[in-house]
């Protein structure tokens, strides 16, 4: 196998650059129009939009990402992962022109949905991308650094709007939406020096190719104790999940050998902890939640609107760093404990309806967005891939990834009518909900730090201690800590 990167960590680094940069490019979708829509110039374009009409237009991209993911359950498996990636960074810029060139409302509203579709693209591929091609020990930390630089790409996207809001005419928003392109092309250049994923590879009974792949990327021997270690759990991997037959998508409900079907609604649940405790509300909408709810002026909204988004960035820097040590479980424990508290907060403060209270809110948008990049942003990312089984990883992360987009879209097309009816009342809604992620991820949801992909179906079989494979209980074991092979004595 031939690489444009080399061999070993050099290669390691661009496959991390890549998915990092699609994420940036994710983020920057995600926060460039929560700075457009006080934009003069941009209201007088498309008719003063009330608070419905833009819950339409923001939520329309959200839509069409909850679309992107449906395409990529079906082309997903046939393309691979790398072909996926080219196709959504593609489809990106066609719908970033469309949007920087809009003139009435169903133009600018197409371009959104079309941009929406490449990211649903990106995102239900670049973290399963990432996971099959790194060791178990770092998956969690690289994985984390993808959503952290989903925060990179709000605070471009938020310091970007700010600055052109200080020019004159269209292009003060043209620009900004324009910029997506430059994303998506650095992007679409890497990923075709990037080698394919071994996990499909193998699944496509292209062996040789997977095992060259993983030499590359190691930089090691096919007879390495590693290499070996990796290309036998794969195997095994396989051959428990087909088991009783190849997998099929309407038996999804019937139970199998490594409960597939309750293992993709796991995946399917966690994202939607991902949404329903309220986040967009603050990515999109906190410039004008700032202005209707705490009676500040649109340019120092637009401020603290930027600060705020950044706390989400410095917040995920930590799981970039330590979420292998700190496990999934507790991660999303405290989190939601946290998110909850903050939300009750800035209901407690904005209901007593004094300026002095409704400004000591704004505190508590900035904790939510530092705890929620630290938490409840980065687990449910790294948690989908890993938790599904080989053969529907593909589909099932799919799947797990439209639930973000689902509501996604739900959240963001509700929240103008809500802050602007129910004002403080709206954030009791998303303080019971992170409250009763608490129990819910307590009782099932298993930790899955530290295991390698293939180790995580024995966390859901009947007797799996009696059915691990010989391989785990003599010969070569991978060293969790240091990612080598070592004999157990």
């Amino acid at each position: 196998m031939r690489s444009w990167f080399g061999r070993g960590k050099s290669l390691q680094m661009a496959v991390s650059g890549c998915c990092l940069l699609a994420f940036t490019l994710f983020g920057y979708d995600q926060g460039v129009f929560g700075g457009i829509l006080q934009n003069q110039n941009w209201l007088d374009q498309f008719g003063n939009p009330d608070a419905t009409i833009t819950g339409i237009i923001v939520s329309s991209y959200n839509l069409g990402c909850l679309l992107g993911c449906c395409i990529n359950f079906v082309i997903g498996n046939p393309l691979g992962r790398r072909k996926v990636i080219w196709l959504a960074a593609s489809t990106i810029i066609v719908g970033a022109i469309l949007q920087a060139s809009a003139y009435s409302l169903a133009h600018l509203i197409i371009g959104r949905i079309i941009t929406g579709m490449g990211t649903g693209l990106d995102t239900s591929t670049v973290p399963m991308y990432q996971s099959e091609l790194c060791q178990a020990h770092m998956r969690g930390r690289l994985v984390s650094a993808e959503v952290l630089f989903v925060g990179v790409g709000i605070t471009i996207a938020y310091w970007f709007d700010f600055g052109m809001s200080f020019t004159s005419g269209s292009i003060a928003w043209r620009l900004p939406l324009a910029m997506q392109i430059i994303f998506a092309v650095f992007v679409i250049v890497l990923v075709f020096g990037l080698p394919e994923s071994p996990r499909w590879l193998y699944n496509h009974d292209r062996a040789e190719e997977a095992v060259q792949v993983l030499c590359t990327v190691y930089d090691k021997s096919s007879s390495d104790d590693l290499i070996v270690h990796e290309t036998s759990q794969i195997i095994e991997a396989i051959e428990l999940e087909e088991r009783n037959g190849k997998f099929q998508w309407r038996n999804i409900l019937k139970k199998d050998s490594v409960h597939t079907g309750r293992r993709i609604l796991l995946a399917w649940g966690v994202q939607f902890m991902n949404q329903a405790g309220g986040v967009n509300l603050v990515v999109y909408y906190i410039p004008s939640v700032l202005v209707q709810n705490v009676g500040m002026s649109a340019q120092l909204a637009q401020i603290l609107g930027g600060c705020i988004n950044m706390m989400f960035m410095f917040g995920s820097l930590i799981p970039s760093f330590f979420l292998d040590r700190m496990g999934r479980r507790k991660t999303m424990f405290w989190g939601c404990a946290g998110l909850g508290i903050s939300m009750m907060m800035i209901s407690i403060l904005l209901s007593i309806k004094r300026a002095s209270t409704a400004s000591a809110s704004v505190a508590f948008f900035f904790t939510y967005m530092l705890i929620f990049g630290a938490s409840v942003n980065c687990v449910p990312w790294v948690y989908v891939p890993e938790i599904l089984p080989l053969e529907a990883r593909a589909k099932g992360t799919a799947v797990g990834i439209s639930s973000n987009w689902l509501w996604n879209f739900t959240i963001v097309m509700i929240t103008p009518v809500l802050i602007s009816r129910l004002q403080w009342k709206a954030y009791l809604i998303f303080m019971a909900t992170n409250f009763a992620f608490i129990p819910v991820f307590y009782f099932f949801y298993p930790e899955t730090s530290n295991k390698t992909l293939e180790d995580i179906d024995f966390l859901f079989m009947d007797g799996a201690a009696d059915s691990l494979p010989q391989l785990r209980k003599s010969g070569p074991k991978l060293d969790i800590e240091k990612g080598e092979v070592q004999e157990i004595e």
